[in-house]
This record gives C-alpha cells, sequence and structure tokens, in this order.
C-alpha cells in the first residue's frame, strides 16, 4: 500500500470551539463495530507538518500505523490533530536543555484536551487502552499531555522529545518507552535521558532507546522497532 492510499483512509473532521479549530484526521479499524470497543492512539506530528490543510500531519504516521499487516494486528482508533502554524504543543524552546512546564496548556494543546475529551465520549473507544505518541514536536507533546492527564492514558511513547523532569512524580504510573538519537542536533537527547532517569529515581520503570549513530530522525527507527507495537498494545490501565 502506497503513502497516498494510507492517506485517504483516514477521515477528515474539524473540532471547532467558539471561533478556534483544531483540524485532524482519524482512522477507524477496517472491520469497525460501532457495538465494540478499542483502544485509541493519539499521534502528534513534528513542527514540519503545521498547518490548516488537514494533510500533512499524516506524513509520518500514515506510512507507520496505517501499514495494513498493523493495523490487522492491532485494531484501533489512530486520531492525527493537525497543530496551526507558528503554534506548538508546547510553548517552550526545544533547543534549551531543560524548560519548565508552563502553567496553562498551549492554544493547540488545550483545543487537543478538549477534542479528546469529545472524541472519546461519542467514539468506541476503550479509555482503558488510550496511548499516545509523538516525535519531535510531538515528543515534547507526548510528555506534556500525560503530565496534564496522566489519568487518561495506559501508555506514552515520545520520540526525540523532552520534558519538565519536575513532573516525573505526575507520570510514574505510566509506562514510558521513550526514543532519541544520541546524535541529535535538532532536540538534544539530554533532554529523554534527563526525564526517563528522573522518572526511574521517582519510582517510575521506563524503558529508553538511544540509537547511536542517528541524527533527529530516530522515529524513523523508533517505529520500526519490532517490540513497539506488541508493548504498546498490551498496555491497560
Amino acid at each position: 500500500m502506497n503513502a497516498f492510499s494510507q492517506d485517504t483512509l483516514f477521515l477528515k473532521a474539524e473540532f471547532i470551539k467558539g471561533s478556534d479549530t483544531l483540524r485532524y484526521r482519524y482512522l477507524l479499524p477496517e472491520k469497525y463495530d460501532a457495538n465494540l470497543k478499542y483502544p485509541l492512539l493519539l499521534f502528534l506530528h513534528g513542527s514540519g507538518e503545521r498547518g490548516y490543510d488537514n494533510e500533512k500531519q499524516l506524513t509520518h504516521c500514515s506510512l507507520y500505523f496505517a501499514d495494513s499487516a498493523i493495523r490487522k494486528a492491532y485494531p484501533c482508533i489512530i486520531l492525527v490533530p493537525q497543530c496551526p502554524p507558528k503554534k506548538k504543543w508546547v510553548e517552550v524552546n526545544w533547543k534549551k536543555e531543560s524548560h519548565t512546564m508552563p502553567i496553562k496548556p498551549s492554544f493547540a494543546m488545550d483545543l487537543l484536551l478538549k477534542l479528546m475529551e469529545e472524541f472519546t465520549d461519542k467514539n468506541s473507544v476503550d479509555k482503558s487502552r488510550m496511548y499516545v505518541t509523538g516525535l519531535s514536536m510531538g515528543g515534547f507533546g507526548v510528555w506534556d499531555i500525560i503530565a496534564r492527564k496522566p489519568d487518561w492514558f495506559a501508555a506514552a511513547v515520545p520520540v526525540c522529545g523532552g520534558a519538565d523532569e519536575k513532573t516525573a512524580k505526575k507520570i510514574i504510573d505510566i509506562p514510558v518507552w521513550a526514543f532519541h538519537g544520541a546524535k541529535d542536533k535538532v532536540v538534544k537527547p539530554l533532554r529523554s535521558r534527563n526525564i526517563t532517569q528522573a522518572l526511574i529515581k521517582a519510582g517510575g520503570k521506563p524503558k529508553y532507546t538511544e540509537y547511536p549513530n542517528i541524527q533527529h530522525g530516530s522515529w524513523k527507527v523508533a517505529y520500526k522497532e519490532d517490540e513497539l507495537f506488541k508493548w504498546i498494545f498490551t498496555q491497560k490501565k
């Protein structure tokens, strides 16, 4: 299946709250039955896929998550929001070695949280099996959303992101598998190292994989890890 045909599988939608709009795509299981409950996988894209076209956010997602073999093995609902231009899932400087989690969610994250509440109530979602993954800007978003809503997620997979280490105690009960490239010059690998160490110190048991010869595109390897999908979909709250 080519990338284009994968993209067309994702349904287009908009979440409107007052004068604000968050565009998103979603993919239902191949043999969707509204009477059943399905796991939900939330995918947060990187900075290069921001926009209003409701298409670019599938650039990486459709390559790894819409594969027919994966869909057959792990039937789930995939939700892929698109961050508006010049906005971020978390309004922090990605290049710094640390940041303090903003008290309030960003414009995009605030809309996403409201979308999640509505989407999971209106669709056949198994709320004990909600997962989140994201890359780069989306990796920061993963750490942010699980700290804001630790009761929502059964597992999290942040790729080349970063977090406020002070949030570790909030998320120690969430199974996390983080990934980073050791030669990443866009987001320092120190960001993933520090939060996983903070989790361990707080009593958590995160998994962390660092690729010694990979730069910023660590998702290209991480999302092909043999055990990743099995690990994600065996987690349950």
